[in-house]
This record gives structure tokens, C-alpha cells and sequence, in this order.
């Protein structure tokens, strides 16, 4: 029993991830590369207190982040994954002025989530995180480079899991930086793309473009998804969309899809499923971010119902995201 309670307690314990998350927004591993620095020189350079500094590089020390030389302490090579320009998204995930960190601080009102079914960050923050987003440009940058990052190795299979050069045009629906759109247009050269997402988002997925040489084959709209949306693709990409939003908002973004969709269309969903690729630890994110959820199939078929599309067919592109390919019930 004595073993349980011991295990619990290190699972409970908030000391160890909240010590990493001020590490990283204090800049404590950048600041002690190389040869490292004594206590009072990093206390002074930082603004911080010197006592408490050091308890914080105590335990650090114990987790193997940094240890203590003649001096004072330096970053370790396990601690160097903590680097801001190390290119692993951590940096991102844990700083507390970034949007992942922001975000996870959510955790806190996971009580009031569960209870309710409400974003715990809105309760936390006074709005929610979209809002929040919008207000402060920092965020949105640090969010965008957050979701191309977590896309970069997904991309490959995205692209070759699924028969794009079915459609000869394709909206892609919040699809920031472009990252996705553009690797499809790159692979099929007769494919134009027009991609929808909020500025200054929408203005890097002009740059992507370029940068990917398919400029002349993609259109970049500054509009959100709550509005209308370029009407007449062939087919509409939600990709790591809905999963963000609660139903009666993922009811509003299909709405806009239908209503922009040609009679013969598709809207093509891209997520992980529920009860497919279960991540408990990120559902309860998504609820406690968003009061989104990672929905099952049938969930998705009975959301999609409501708008008259039918559920074609269910493609795992990868080990994390399946497509769902969705039709009008009066197209072919």
C-alpha cells in the first residue's frame, strides 16, 4: 500500500512540472549554457531573488536539468532539450508567456470543466482562448509556430494517405501557416488551393506559398470560418479543426462549408479519433482548453448529419490523425 501511495503522490506532485515551466520562462537553460553562471549573477540578470532561485535550481539539479559546478550550475546535455532554439517545441509547450504554456495553465480549472463542460481557460484568464489570441499578437505567432511544428512530421503522411488529385480545387478551412495545403499542391501540380485563416496568420501562409513555389496556385483569404467561405471547391479541409470547438460551434463551421461546398463536393475532415488514437491526457486538454473533445466516428457522422452529409469513407493517414470524407446526401 505504502508503494501506491508513494506512486500517487508522484503522479499528483505539481512541484516538478510547474519548476520545468518557470525554468523555461525564465530562460534558465539558455542562461546557463556552456560554463554556466553563479547564482547571484543569474539572480541579477533576471531580476529575481537569489534564495528562492536557487531552491528552484535545487530541484533542477535532482531532475537532471542542470548541475552544480565550482561556481554554480550549468545546463546539463539532458537539460539542452530545453533550449529555445533547440527546435522540439518545448519551448513553446512549457514558457508561460507562450500560447502552449498559457494554455496548459488551464489544468487549474479542470474541476470547473468537468463539472460544467466549460473551458477551464476562460474561467481562468476572464476570456477565452481564441479572444485571448486575437488581443495578444505574441500568442497568435507563438500558437501558429506551435501547430506547424506539431504538423512538420505528420505532413508526409497527410499528404501520401489520401487521393488529393481527386479535386482540382480545395478550400482549407482555418489552415494557418499553410504548411499542409502547400505540400498538397506541391504533389499535385494541377491542384489549386485557397486557404482561409485569420490575420496576420493568413499573411505567413502567403509567404509558405511562395516559399513553396505554388504561388500561382493558391489564394490566401483573411476571414474567419464563422463567416462565409470561398464558395464552389471541390472539396473543404478541416484539419485539426473541430476538435476545437464544442458542438454548437463545430455545428457553425460545418454550416459554412455546406453552404460554400459545390452540390458534388466533399468536406474532408482531418483529426484523431476517439476510441482510435486515444490520448486521454489530450482529450482532457482539449476540454479544459477548448470544451472541445476528440470525437468517435459516429459522433462525427451524427454532427455531420444535421447538415445533410453523409459519411463516405474513414482513411488513416497516420499513427495520430484518420480523414473522414463527407458528401452531400443529394451529390454523387
Amino acid at each position: 500500500m505504502n508503494d501506491h501511495v508513494a506512486k500517487i503522490r508522484n503522479l499528483a506532485g505539481l512541484a516538478t512540472p510547474m519548476a520545468l515551466r518557470v525554468a523555461v520562462t525564465l530562460g534558465l537553460p539558455d542562461r546557463l549554457r556552456g560554463d554556466g553562471a553563479t547564482v547571484g549573477q543569474v539572480a541579477a540578470d533576471l531580476g529575481v531573488a537569489p534564495v528562492p532561485l536557487e531552491l528552484l535550481l535545487g530541484h533542477l539539479t535532482s531532475l537532471g536539468i542542470v548541475e552544480r559546478t565550482s561556481t554554480g550550475y550549468r545546463t546539463t546535455d539532458f537539460g539542452a532539450t530545453l533550449y529555445s532554439d533547440a527546435g522540439n517545441g518545448l519551448t513553446n509547450f512549457l514558457h508561460l508567456d507562450m500560447a502552449g504554456g498559457r494554455a496548459e495553465m488551464a489544468f487549474a480549472e479542470l474541476l470547473h470543466s468537468v463539472t460544467t463542460g466549460e473551458p477551464g481557460y476562460t474561467r481562468r484568464f476572464g476570456q477565452d482562448f481564441w479572444t485571448d489570441l486575437a488581443q495578444q499578437p505574441h500568442l497568435r505567432a507563438s500558437f501558429d509556430e506551435q501547430m506547424t511544428h506539431r504538423f512538420r512530421e505528420q505532413i508526409p503522411g497527410l499528404v501520401a494517405g489520401f487521393d488529393w488529385g481527386r479535386f482540382t480545387t480545395i478550400v482549407d478551412v482555418g489552415g494557418g501557416h499553410g504548411s499542409l495545403l502547400a505540400a498538397i499542391l506541391v504533389a499535385h501540380d494541377s491542384l489549386r488551393g485557397h486557404l482561409v485563416d485569420l490575420d496576420p496568420t493568413a499573411t505567413e501562409a502567403v509567404r509558405t506559398f511562395a516559399a513553396h513555389q505554388v504561388e500561382d496556385r493558391a489564394q490566401v483569404t483573411a476571414s474567419s470560418f464563422f463567416d462565409p467561405l470561398p464558395a464552389g471547391a471541390d472539396a473543404y479541409l478541416l484539419c485539426d479543426i473541430l476538435h476545437d470547438w464544442d458542438d454548437r460551434d463545430a455545428h457553425r463551421i460545418l454550416a459554412r462549408c455546406v453552404e460554400a461546398c459545390a452540390p458534388a463536393g466533399r468536406i474532408l475532415v482531418i483529426e484523431a479519433l476517439g476510441g482510435r488514437q486515444d490520448n486521454t491526457e489530450f482529450d482532457l486538454a482539449m476540454l479544459a482548453i477548448f470544451g472541445g473533445r476528440e470525437r468517435r466516428v459516429d459522433e462525427f457522422r451524427d454532427l455531420a448529419s444535421a447538415h445533410g452529409l453523409v459519411l463516405q469513407s474513414t482513411v488513416a493517414l497516420t499513427d495520430q490523425r484518420n480523414l473522414l470524407e463527407f458528401r452531400l446526401a443529394q451529390g454523387s
